[in-house]
């Protein structure tokens, strides 16, 4: 589910910088951390809320899931809207801010605005990636996360191939797979299905809410601080490469957006399951959990950074075969960006780990470390000594120091939750 819903914001950016040209493919890149920060909210009530029903249901109370599933649903559509209409008003301003002008600046208003339109879809969709798994209906979020993303690389096609919509084309093709990523499971749940979940009326819980913000902080810390690294990301590039900076760094995203989306939806996968199990005291799954995940993890990640280094090339060349120096600059950084996937596995998954044993604040703090302190310490310093090297570099050394953290995170709770 996650490689699809990664495959079809990949494919974005292939239309975008093929068809459209170098100045709006940096226009997206500057932009879609500013989407991506306020979607961030999707998968803090996502991962918290299904921790949350997970652990419910495992205490036997199916009634009382339903009505903090509705609840959570119902909630997060009221601050999305709200979010929308504040995006559509200052994208503009964002955008200067952060050094866009004249064509650039253009191009980000009217990608930002598109985008902004369909950010209530955007953020149900993130949600609905992880309820899906506590309603025991992953393989359905995966027909509907396919879906969403044939329909919005086909539309892409449509609209910048064959229409010529240029950036806007982009945004609306955007739009569309969101809402259908986002709405189809609003309807789904909102009929009699075959799920363990209904919307259904309910109140306002506001201890749940509270806890699962809490519980859901540490995938909303990941995602928010995410998307303000790479702002700043974006900001030292501007200086040191200019345009072709920016294009770079878009494409090496790009290409670790399928990378880890491995991670990310292994973690999704597990936490429901760890959060059930634990909600049922069944302490020997959880061992088993535990040790099957680790075996995973790191046999996954070494393959993954294995194949980073055998097919960086043609994945580079996707995005950047029309301009040799683009390309050079991307093939570079994205070699020695990739060493980073030999140790972000255990830290995303720890994270979601203890997410899933409702233990927010263990989570939250791998999350905020590994991907906004250590990442905005590196990015700041390491430029000084290596150059644009440093830049590439910085993920690399964040996550070293977060793997450190979440090994001694893991080993100081083993006696607390019965894991090891």
């Amino acid at each position: 589910m996650m490689v699809c819903t990664s495959l079809y914001s990949t494919v974005d950016g292939f239309f975008v910088s093929n068809f459209v040209g170098k100045t709006s493919f940096a226009a997206v890149n500057l932009i879609m951390p500013i989407a991506m920060g306020v979607g961030s909210i999707g998968f803090m009530f996502g991962a918290g809320g299904s921790a949350i029903i997970s652990k419910t249901l495992g205490e036997g109370k199916n009634e009382k899931a339903n009505q903090y599933f509705s609840m959570l649903i119902y909630t997060a559509i009221i601050i999305s809207v709200v979010m929308s209409v504040i995006g559509i008003i200052f994208i503009r301003s964002i955008s200067a801010s952060l050094g866009a002008t004249g064509e650039l600046l253009e191009n980000c208003v009217i990608y930002g605005r598109i985008l902004f339109i369909s950010m209530t879809a955007f953020i149900l969709q993130n949600i609905f990636q992880n309820i899906f798994v506590a309603a025991e209906k992953p393989t359905l979020s995966l027909r509907i996360s396919i879906i969403a993303g044939l329909t919005n690389a086909i539309l892409d096609y449509l609209f910048m191939a064959v229409f010529h919509w240029g950036i806007a084309g982009a945004a609306v093709a955007t739009a569309i797979g969101q809402v259908v990523g986002g709405i189809v499971p609003i309807i789904y749940f909102s009929k009699k299905n075959d799920s363990i979940l209904q919307l259904t009326k309910t109140k306002f819980y506001g201890k749940i809410l509270l806890k699962v913000c809490t519980n859901g902080s540490s995938e909303m810390v990941t995602n928010l601080s995410s998307s303000l690294v790479s702002i700043l990301y974006n900001f030292q590039l501007m200086k040191i490469a200019g345009e072709n900076g920016l294009a770079a760094y878009g494409i090496i995203m790009y290409v670790n957006f399928i990378f880890t989306a491995i991670f990310i939806g292994f973690s999704i996968g597990t936490t429901p399951i760890v959060g059930y199990h634990y909600g049922a005291a069944n302490h020997d799954e959880l061992k088993n959990l535990f040790n099957k995940s680790i075996k995973l993890i790191v046999g996954t990640s070494v393959a993954l950074t294995l194949l980073a280094g055998i097919f960086s090339a043609p994945l580079v060349n996707i995005f950047a075969s029309y301009d040799m120096e683009l390309f050079a600059m991307a093939y570079h950084g994205f070699r020695l960006y990739s060493i980073a996937f030999m140790l972000m596995g255990i830290n995303i998954w720890g994270s979601a780990f203890f997410t899933a044993l409702n233990n927010g604040g263990v989570s939250a703090t791998i999350s905020f470390l590994r991907t906004f302190v250590f990442q905005v310490i590196a990015i700041l310093i390491l430029p000084i000594f290596f150059g644009i090297n440093g830049i590439w570099l910085a993920v690399v050394v964040s996550e070293l120091l977060a793997l450190l953290v979440t090994i001694t995170f893991l080993i100081k709770n083993k006696t607390k939750y019965l894991y090891i």
